[in-house]
Parts: structure tokens; sequence; C-alpha cells
């Protein structure tokens, strides 16, 4: 049976699956928050550009508030025999931070990337067989170490002709390759550099030894991303693990026989959408996030414009007079609706968030609208231990942002 949802209602259940329909911690936030972050989001994208702060970190900030980073980094790179590790690094919807347990169910994706390169390497280096040994055995005695010390280790190598693994080195392609396939992972991070280590001294021996058939791989990955969605269509679904079309059709087919996706059809949107069965769709969403461009509410941009009417797009890689908005730009998320977008930098040499730009969406309460946001960034100006918000001139929100600032 189909059942039928207004947009309304589809975008309150979204916001509830991702967590932003409850309140957020009143005393500093702990690991266990942290554990109830993840259990809605699944995974954490990571992202080198931190012109405001790292990717992976915000989303967390965006669901409760100022808490410790430090929480995240032991999750994921400092673990202790009392806190043991939460998440690894691989590839899930693109570099992510995924639980240590979702391991297992992403090894058809490193069996994919030996066949793919398979090929490419013996044609590519008939010494790359011997590089690969190298590396795992630098690794073994070394780790975790970075990939240029690596490749001080072992020689180093003359960087590759244009095309090909983008001009890196050899030993820095033997890295990535590595990490792909599963058989090195990221020990730690120093800085936001990859410190390379052995899987076995990084995750449990259960979960290295954990063998999951592809086809239960796909539907344990189908039903996290159904979790996290509350209601979305075939695609938003398997875009959120980037699966293949027909292992995740397949998998969404058999999780409705089930009963665990109810079929759903939603005015407007051109393909039938799937609700997850114990999703949940609140009469209201109340409260603030600013939301950065890797946000997983809002990283499926066509999604974004079907829940929201919000028209999205990161312009990092648009040429700044053609710029519409900003170079690093976060939506503003005010009860249940985006209303706002905001332009923002970390100048961290002065100990200022500045505001480059700031838009008001069409319709709303702008006296409202700034007096929220301009609360909002100080919050995120404090978590970032910044003394000061700088509003620059660019926007129709500039000048209220400004006086209520």
């Amino acid at each position: 049976m189909t059942e039928t949802m207004t947009t309304a209602a589809a975008r309150r259940t979204a916001l509830a699956a991702q967590g932003f329909a409850e309140a957020r911690p009143a005393g500093a936030p702990t690991r266990r928050h942290l554990a109830k972050v993840l259990s809605r989001v699944q995974l954490l994208q990571l992202d080198s550009v931190n012109v405001a702060v790292r990717a992976h970190y915000m989303p967390v900030f965006s669901r409760i508030g100022g808490y410790d980073p430090a929480l995240v980094d032991d999750a994921a790179w400092n673990p202790t025999a009392r806190k043991p590790r939460m998440l690894v690094e691989y590839w899930a919807h693109v570099a992510s931070l995924i639980p240590v347990e979702d391991w297992p169910l992403l090894r058809w994706r490193m069996r994919y990337y030996e066949t793919r390169y398979a090929d490419f390497l013996r044609r590519d280096n008939a010494n790359i067989t011997g590089l690969v040994d190298d590396v795992l055995t630098a690794v073994k005695e070394l780790g975790p170490i970075g990939a240029g010390a690596l490749e001080t280790e072992l020689g180093g190598g003359a960087p590759r002709p244009r095309g090909g693994w983008w001009n890196r080195s050899d030993v820095k392609h033997t890295c990535e390759y590595l990490f792909a396939v599963g058989a090195l992972t990221t020990g730690t991070r120093r800085g936001f550099q990859r410190l390379y280590d052995l899987p076995e001294r990084v995750l449990p021996a259960e979960v290295l030894t954990r063998e999951v058939p592809d086809d239960e791989c796909a539907r344990r990955l189908m039903r996290a991303a159904a979790v996290a969605h509350g209601v979305g269509t075939e695609f938003d679904l398997r875009d959120y693990y980037r699966l293949p079309p027909d292992m995740a059709r397949t998998a969404l087919l058999e999780l409705v026989d089930a009963g665990e996706l109810v079929p759903t059809t939603i005015p407007g949107w051109r393909h039938t959408a799937y609700r997850h069965v114990d999703a949940r769709t609140p009469r209201a969403v109340r409260g603030r996030a600013l939301l950065c461009p890797f946000d997983p509410l809002v990283w499926e941009r066509d999604r974004t414009e079907r829940l929201f009417g919000f028209h999205y797009r990161i312009e990092i890689y648009v040429p700044e007079p053609k710029r519409q908005y900003g170079y690093y730009v976060f939506p503003f998320l005010l009860d249940g609706a985006l209303v706002a977008r905001v332009d923002l930098k970390a100048d961290r040499a002065t100990g200022t968030l500045r505001v480059n730009g700031a838009f008001a969406e069409s319709g709303v309460d702008t006296a409202r609208v700034a007096a929220e946001l301009a609360g909002e960034l100080r919050e995120m100006a404090d978590w970032l231990e910044l003394d000061a918000v700088a509003v620059g001139e660019r926007g129709d929100l500039v000048a209220p942002l400004a006086a209520c600032l």
C-alpha cells in the first residue's frame, strides 16, 4: 500500500530524522550526545576546506550546540582503553567518518576498488607490487605515518605526468589505493593530515573478521539511509552511501516487502518516496541551526529544494565575480524552514567570525530572522573560540543583522 504525505509533513519528518526536533542539551554535551547524533545522521562527511570550520565538526554543533571538538577527535582518532574508537574513516557518501561496526558493510566497495584499479596498476607501473609491499612493511614498522614521511622513508618518487592519479607521487598513489581496498586505514590525524596504519591495529578483531553478504550490506545501508532521511526517494536513499543503482533498488524492494519502508506519494515530487516505518512526524519543529555545505540535511541539493523550496549550490569553484552568495555559504534553519544564508569565514588571526554576506529568503520576517541568526552566530563564535562577529556589506540581511549584533 502507498500512503500520501504533504511536503510540510515530509519536511518535519526529515528534520526529526536528522535530530532537529529535539532540544539541545542543557549542559555540556557528552560522548552520549555525540552517539545520539551519530544514530541519526549515520556518518559525518570529511572535507579539506577549513574557511570556517571542518565539515565533520559542524553537523554535531548544528544539532547539540557548543561542544568540545575533542569528542569527535577522540571518537575517531584518539581512542583510549576507557573510551574505545566509535568512528573510522572510509569512502561512504564520500570520504566520511562511519561507525566502526559499519566497516564490514563496505567491503563490497573495497573489492570494487581492487578490481577497478588492478589493470591500471599493472599497466602503469611494473614495480607497483614491490611498492605496495614496501608501503605495507613501512606502515607496519612505523605507523601511524603520513604519506609524506613514507615518501622520505622509501626514497620518494618522481611526480607523475598529468592525468592518472592527479599527478601525485607513486607512494601517495599507493597509500590511497591501499586505503581504498581496506589494506590501510587512518590510525590518527595530525591537524588534518591522515596518518596511515594497519586495520588490525585500529579496528576490533570481530569487526575485521565479520563477513556480511553483499545483499545484506545493501539492505543495511539502505535501512541506515532511510533512518537518516525519515522519508526520501530511491535516489535520495542510495546517494547517502553512493550505492550502485541495481544494488540499491533490490535492497529497497526487499525492505518494502519486509514492511520496513512504506511507499509514499508526496505531491510535487516526481518519484515515489519511501518512509522509514519508525520515522516520526512531529506537529511542529522549533529551534535554529546553521548548516555547513556538507551537512547531511542539505547535501543532496535537489532534495533540499523539494523539501524546503530552497535552491542551494556551493560556489567554492565558481569564480568570485560570478558567485551569487559567496564562497562558503551556510543555510540558516529556523523553526523548520530554511530562512536565510550566510557566507562565513573564521578569521583566526583576529579572533573574528566574519559574515561576508547575509541574505534573507523571500517572505520571511526579516527582523526575527536577523535576531535569531545573530544569536546563533554568537554561539558559533563562542564555540570556535572567536571573540567577535563582524558583518560585511553584501546582502539584504546585513543591516538588520549588524544592528542585532
